[in-house]
């Protein structure tokens, strides 16, 4: 990974060589002890940082907004969101004037699964109203049912044991937002706690929703904004558990259909997968918002067709002319947070696939990764 001058400003490395262990309380104890002193101060210092600014704070100074009424067909809403270059919109029903869930562009690919697997007419899509779709108890119960991964110390995505260590929740009958004097330890801890990828932001007196924010929005705003001089940072991901390692981590083959990925993912609770070939080696990285199947479809039976074609035909109908947050980003276990902070200040990444030396997979460091190991220190 490129070392870049980053926007978390510390003092630099000095070459001076380190003092005698007896000048540091003379013992492997007492260096243990200071460590875990500097890794507490910086958890603070985050979390103060975090507790000090609003979601208002975050908001861009010009942007746009979508919200759906839940009566429009779902393949429009669809639709919608991609025009708009959008990943998720809050919906509003009307017969009770209040916001009742998010529609996200991973919804719609997971009920075009739902029709590939059971057979369904997918020509209904058209005039399947949102509200439909979500009061449909076979696919709510099925292929928008979450599968939320636990969460261990060295966790961000999932086990291969997902029987044990996933549990289940529907989302979209509940509305989870924050208002623009929220802080940002709080949007964290709400996203945190209820494990949502999404987080709108509404004025409550009207119920306007200003914008819609991420763990990425979050941490993009912590690493140009965030100032230390002193040196909290010179752990690596890997000591300070931040991520997924070894046999936790779940890849899929670049042979492997669209179909099977889609449904790895699902089962596993996860928003991406590396891609990996016939050597272990990382090729891509592979999301569950992917639409790249879905822009090359000529109408829905052809989206159905396009999940099973292998994953090596869909990366190569990929854009190359754009850089997104889903793109292949790599680091090291030798990498650390601060490098991270400065390489995400440079790419805006959602994930980090740490690679041994063969670029073989060994683990993943995710945006929200990042954010939550601030909220685990640093006050109440």
């Amino acid at each position: 990974m490129e070392q870049n001058r980053g926007r978390i400003q510390t003092t630099t490395a000095s070459n001076e060589a380190p003092p005698h262990m007896g000048e540091r309380q003379g013992s492997v104890g007492g260096l243990l002890h200071e460590r875990e002193v500097v890794r507490s101060a910086g958890r603070d210092a985050i979390s103060t940082f975090l507790d000090s600014h609003t979601c208002f704070s975050v908001l861009r100074a010009s942007g746009k907004c979508v919200v759906f009424d839940t009566r429009i067909p779902i393949q429009l809403a669809f639709y919608a969101l991609v025009e708009h270059d959008m990943q998720a919109a809050p919906l509003w029903d009307p017969s009770t004037c209040q916001f009742v869930g998010l529609l996200t562009v991973t919804d719609f690919i997971d009920v075009l699964r739902w029709y590939r697997r059971t057979g369904a007419d997918v020509t209904t899509l058209a005039s399947r109203s949102i509200a439909d779709i979500l009061s449909d108890s076979q696919i709510l119960s099925t292929v928008l049912l979450r599968h939320i991964p636990w969460r261990g110390k060295q966790d961000g995505h999932q086990s291969n044991h997902p029987k044990t260590n996933t549990t289940s929740v529907n989302h979209h009958h509940m509305f989870f937002s924050a208002d623009a004097n929220t802080t940002l330890k709080h949007a964290c801890k709400i996203l945190h706690e209820h494990s949502l990828d999404f987080l709108p932001v509404l004025i409550p007196d009207d119920m306007r929703v200003l914008a819609t924010i991420t763990y990425t929005t979050i941490l993009e705003h912590l690493v140009t904004h965030f100032r230390e001089q002193r040196r909290l940072f010179d752990d690596t991901v890997y000591d300070l558990g931040i991520g997924t390692y070894h046999e936790h981590v779940i890849t899929c083959h670049h042979r492997q259909t669209l179909a099977e990925v889609l449904h790895t993912l699902h089962i596993h609770g996860l928003s991406a997968v590396p891609i990996v070939d016939d050597e272990q080696k990382v090729k891509a990285v592979y999301s569950r918002s992917d639409i790249t199947f879905l822009a090359t479809a000529t109408d829905a039976q052809d989206a159905l067709t396009n999940l099973d074609l292998t994953l090596d035909i869909i990366l190569n109908q990929q854009r190359k002319d754009v850089t997104t947050p889903d793109a292949l980003h790599t680091c090291t276990i030798r990498h650390t947070l601060q490098s991270i902070f400065e390489y995400f200040a440079q790419w805006k990444f959602n994930r980090l696939i740490v690679i041994d030396e063969e670029e073989r997979v060994i683990g993943i460091v995710s945006a929200r990764d990042l954010v939550a190991y601030f909220l685990e220190g640093g006050g109440s």
